[in-house]
């Protein structure tokens, strides 16, 4: 690695941290209820530090039913490859602001951490993109489009509707998310997959009405005993999921600790852990399925009596590739299967995702690990993500031909959707390096 990019990335660090500062300070949150001023400016101010940065002309362009997205193209040498890079500037709600050590709003530094929400989801990504652009002088190597929305912490998906109607206005050779990061502070990682995401209600119902337990116990079915009786079968003993039709891949990236698995989930001692074989393959290219729901009476005031109905949420994370509706009918099917005593079911299939693997092992997933290696001065690492983030996959589906990067500056401290949320500052000064490495690799290429 030549002292040249790593001398422009510290030169503008104080410039990266001021800019998201600034970001951090507008409560974007852009979920109904909230007020759209926020939102509305932080479009503005995104589009002009992108602006600052050297993408002069950084616009706003209009999205029907949801928040401006930020669009600008910085054009290169003449048959250099096109690079689009992505990152939202909505946020998740504070929360109680009692529980943040700081206000949530307020930018404040702590042990080389800077915390406030949407330091590292996602507008950190912001920043990092234009620190990207400010370190080439606003003249990158290679053609650059920039695309950074305003509602992917909502979860309704009208800007994915945009990009699915105009694919050719995204079209790029590599896609670079800066919507993730490292497995740990100081430990350059690159996420290779994506599990998906099926939901699934199921409603058991046996009986009319609630009827006395002393006079019909033992002879009328008890909807909340056969729901039981159903997710019980979900899983094999060991806690495999047990479902057919539900897809399994291997994994070759990064092992998981069972020790660090324990100690972040809050497993008590004691406790086993679900399932068998690699934990990595368990949390990233196999399927889980999670009851992440029940209606059925509250212990507290239950009348002595039979239910005669109850229902569940299930939330199945998806191998990468498997089809949600295959998923679905495949869940459906099971649970169908093993409905006792004949209890009429309901099914309602919820909210779908496919998963998806990323980079794909071409010459973008190559240049990428060798960008971060460069950047953080150790051999980097592949992970998978347990979470569906669907834009990576309607991006993958748009732009078949485009090698999908997804990194960032988020770590496993960054307390994401939580108080306290915090990006490592000499992460992100890692992580835009790590960028322009990439970027400067791809126009030599």
């Amino acid at each position: 690695m030549s002292a040249e990019p790593a001398d422009a990335v510290a030169r503008g660090a104080a410039q990266v941290r001021a800019d998201l500062e600034r970001l951090v300070r507008i409560p974007s949150v852009a979920f109904p209820g909230f007020p759209p001023e926020p939102v509305a400016e932080a479009a503005a101010v995104t589009a002009e530090i992108l602006r600052d940065a050297g993408l002069t002309g950084a616009e706003l362009i209009d999205i029907p039913g949801a928040p401006p997205a930020v669009w600008g193209e910085l054009a290169g040498p003449d048959g250099a490859p096109t690079v689009l890079l992505y990152a939202h500037y909505d946020v998740q709600p504070a929360g109680d602001e009692a529980a943040w050590t700081s206000p949530s709003w307020q930018p404040a530094e702590r042990g080389g951490r800077l915390y406030g929400r949407g330091t590292a989801d996602d507008k950190a990504g912001i920043a990092l993109h234009a620190g990207t652009l400010r370190a080439f002088g606003g003249a990158p190597p290679i053609h650059v489009k920039v695309i950074v929305e305003g509602e992917e912490e909502t979860g309704r998906g009208t800007f994915a509707s945009y990009l699915a109607a105009h694919p050719e206005q995204f079209a790029a050779d590599v896609v670079v998310v800066a919507d993730a990061g490292n497995w740990r502070v100081g430990e350059p990682t690159l996420t290779t997959s994506l599990r998906g995401l099926a939901v699934l209600d199921v409603e058991v119902r046996t009986l009319r009405a609630p009827v006395h337990s002393g006079l019909f116990g033992g002879a009328a079915p008890d909807a909340l005993i056969a729901l039981a009786r159903m997710l019980a079968t979900l899983h094999d003993p060991a806690g495999n999921v047990a479902v057919e039709g539900l897809v399994r891949q291997a994994w070759d990236g990064r092992p998981v600790d069972q020790d660090a698995l324990r100690a972040s989930a809050g497993v008590p001692a004691g406790v086993g852990l679900m399932g068998d074989g690699a934990l990595a393959e368990r949390l990233y290219t196999r399927p889980s399925i999670t009851a992440i729901g029940l209606d059925a009476p509250p212990v507290e005031g239950a009348a002595n009596a039979l239910v005669d109905h109850a229902r569940a949420r299930l939330s199945a994370r998806l191998a990468p590739g498997q089809d949600p509706a295959a998923a679905i009918a495949a869940l459906s099917a099971h649970l169908r299967r093993v409905a006792p005593w004949g209890a009429a079911l309901e099914l309602t299939p919820r909210e779908a995702a496919p998963g998806a693997l990323l980079a794909g092992g071409g010459p973008g997933e190559a240049a990428a690990l060798r960008a971060l290696e460069g950047a953080y001065g150790k051999a980097p690492v592949k992970v998978g993500s347990g979470g569906a983030i669907p834009l990576c996959v309607l991006l993958a589906q748009a732009l078949p031909a485009a090698e999908i990067i997804l990194w960032g500056a988020a770590d496993d401290a960054a307390q994401i959707h939580a108080a306290d949320e915090s990006v490592d500052l000499a992460d992100l000064e890692h992580a835009t390096l790590a960028q322009v490495l990439l970027l400067e690799e791809l126009g030599r290429r």
